[in-house]
């Protein structure tokens, strides 16, 4: 029995594997210190993480910790919960690119690739010009 698949089932089948590709980044990591878990989720055709959850969410006094390192003295007030730390990535040959991480301990944002290396793990690499620091990142439930 031959079986015949038209050009647009083709198309069908690759759109759809790309999406589902592109998509395996979203969710719940944990990070490599596992100090805390980002949500990445799709907005408008880029990639965003955010805080939803740090080990230590409080300081000595029951306050929840701040953006004390932003260089922009308006944002240093803000809850480091919610805060959106990976911005404007673009999924391109398995990678997720071309946006940038932000890291609140330094108030420094740097350039940023992700990928994945298996189902449940997650390169994340932050570059300063040639230098580069990379992170694993495992996914949570």
């Amino acid at each position: 029995m031959k079986v015949k698949i038209s050009l647009i089932e083709v198309m069908l089948i690759c759109i759809t594997f790309t999406s589902y590709s592109q998509n395996q980044i979203i969710g719940k990591w944990l990070s490599a210190d596992k100090e805390g878990i980002t949500e990445i989720y799709q907005q408008s055709g880029k990639y965003f993480g955010k805080i939803i959850w740090l080990k230590n969410q409080n300081d000595n006094k029951g306050n929840p910790y701040t953006d004390t390192e932003n260089p922009n003295k308006l944002l240093k007030n803000r809850p480091l919960i919610e805060l959106i730390i990976i911005k404007d990535l673009r999924f391109n040959n398995n990678e997720w690119k071309d946006g940038t991480i932000y890291d609140p301990e330094s108030g420094k944002t740097y350039n940023c690739t992700i990928w994945l290396t298996s189902y449940n793990t997650l390169k994340v690499r932050g570059y300063w010009g040639i230098f580069y620091q990379s992170q694993t990142w495992t996914k949570t439930k």
